[in-house]
């Protein structure tokens, strides 16, 4: 048992299986993506992909579902909640599919047909049918989307390395500088491999990660870009200390994508920060909840999907929903340390954010969406000048791992949310600057440290058809900043301070 599952307290153990007791089910929704999934290297489903029989014995590794969220016009405010609870719906679905696909594997890679008449046929019937009542709530308040039929049929996706390669060039570097989810081109190469050894003990009941999905942070190359700052930049930084969830609050559900959705994530997620946030929660009552910030005037929300080790222990979630019911299995693992630093613009001052704006960084379906929207990256202490989006870490003794988060820092002045929770607030431009009149806004950094065994025995949770690949991590944050603490936050940040 690693040192950080150690530390983890008995308070923690029956705070996981008393949210396991109130699970009650349901579907799960992430936020929408810029594309959805190429069908490249995937065969099934419907329009002109058929299944061949000369795809016989062809292994598959998952599900793969263009993102419905993607093709939707601007969501009437009237119709948002009914249209949400559609696609947590569809996300549901996928994850019914999965678990029968992956029941099934073996007899689906020696019968294609399979595939497709018992998983991808009747997924696609259930998928027409929420995306007509999609449709149908959008109408009544505005004009009814008619193109939406293409993303009913989804495929079954060829395992790694049959169809690409998937070990060579990768890009895996993170722009740090940049904060747009970049790529710098960093080619982590097949170092991962030599854990290979190691990997299939540690998968998840057979749905990863996989050893492809490691790398040895000491073959990487420097990779962090540093932005220069303006004569106008905004230099300060604002740290709130929020503790790194020793009171053990983890639930499955997504308050900003999923309201109203019990396991609306499908995996488990750490909070820190508000401890009222479950899918039920309104502004009213994350406004009264208790926060774990020292500072009180913070009520602010932060969370994102928990690490376990995958050491083939069982954790209290073992037989709830977003644990071991959704294939996220293995302790999870308390992080050493969390920070949460809000800093300023290299091009501009920056304004307040307005109170229970909801940000989402990265994409929890990177997998099999494409990584236009991944934007979490892995490293390790001591190597943080050595950032990847595309795989996990292994650290050499004495270092620990690293997950960083950096979130959108441009807001559109109006909107505290949007129909896809992402168009209301971007990233800036390679130079700093906001685009399309937003404004600039305290960037919300955040960095999360773990002290695991070296090796590659860990992984995010994650849906169960995104295998647990370390570019669907992700992280949300809702602002409960009192108005008195955020005008602190700007005057310190616009004024070049550091402050705590």
């Amino acid at each position: 048992m690693g040192h950080a599952s150690r530390k983890r307290s008995t308070l923690a153990n029956r705070a996981i299986a008393a949210s396991a007791a109130l699970i009650l089910g349901g579907g799960g929704l992430v936020a929408a993506n810029v594309y959805a999934s190429a069908g490249e290297g995937k065969w099934g489903g419907g329009g002109n992909r058929t299944l061949q029989g000369e795809n016989a014995g062809q292994q598959v590794s998952t599900i793969d579902c263009p993102e419905v969220a993607n093709g939707l016009p601007d969501v009437p405010q009237q119709s948002r909640g009914e249209v949400d609870r559609e696609l947590a719906a569809i996300d549901t679905q996928i994850t019914d599919a999965y678990k029968q696909f992956a029941d099934q594997k073996e007899e689906i890679e020696r019968d294609p047909n399979l595939g497709k008449n018992a998983i991808l046929d009747p997924l696609e019937d259930k998928r027409r049918a929420s995306i007509d009542r999609i449709a149908v709530a959008i109408g009544r308040s505005g004009q009814q989307p008619g193109n939406l039929e293409g993303m009913a049929p989804c495929t079954l996706r060829a395992e790694e390395g049959q169809n690409q390669d998937n070990g060579q060039g990768q890009d895996n570097g993170q722009d740090q500088g940049q904060n747009q989810g970049q790529d710098a081109g960093q080619d982590g190469g097949d170092a991962g491999n030599e854990n290979g050894d190691q990997g299939d003990d540690q998968q998840q009941q057979g749905n990863g990660p996989s050893p492809d999905d490691f790398v040895d942070i000491t073959t990487v190359q420097p990779n962090v870009q540093v932005p220069q700052k303006k004569r106008n930049a905004s230099r300060g930084t604002f740290t709130t200390n929020c503790g790194v969830n020793e009171n053990g609050k983890f639930n499955p559900d997504n308050v900003i994508v999923a309201p109203g959705v019990s396991n609306g994530a499908h995996h488990m997620h750490d909070y820190v920060g508000n401890q009222a946030n479950d899918a039920f929660a309104s502004d009213d009552d994350l406004a009264a909840g208790e926060t774990t910030c020292r500072n009180q005037g913070d009520k602010s929300t932060y969370y994102w999907p928990v690490l376990r080790l995958q050491n083939g222990q069982d954790e209290a979630d073992v037989n709830a929903d977003g644990g071991g019911k959704d294939q996220n299995i293995g302790e999870i693992q308390t992080p050493d340390q969390v920070t949460l630093k809000f800093v300023g613009s290299p091009a501009a001052k920056v304004v307040a954010m307005p109170r229970f704006l909801r940000i989402i960084t990265g994409d929890a379906k990177a997998f099999t969406n494409g990584d236009a929207n991944a934007n979490a990256s892995w490293s390790c202490t001591g190597f943080e000048n050595r950032q990847l989006k595309d795989k996990y870490p292994i650290c050499p003794e004495g270092s620990k791992v690293v997950r960083t988060f950096k979130f959108q820092s441009c807001w559109d002045g109006q909107n505290t949310d949007s129909a896809n929770h992402r168009t209301h607030v971007a990233f800036a431009d390679g130079n700093g600057r906001c685009q399309n009149g937003f404004k600039a806004i305290p960037q919300l950094q955040q960095r999360i440290v773990y002290d695991v065994p070296p090796g590659p025995g860990f992984a995010v949770d994650s849906f169960p058809e995104q295998l647990h690949k370390p570019i669907t991590d992700h992280g949300d944050f809702i602002n409960v900043f009192d108005d008195n603490l955020m005008k602190k936050v700007v005057s310190c940040i616009n004024g070049g301070r550091k402050c705590t």
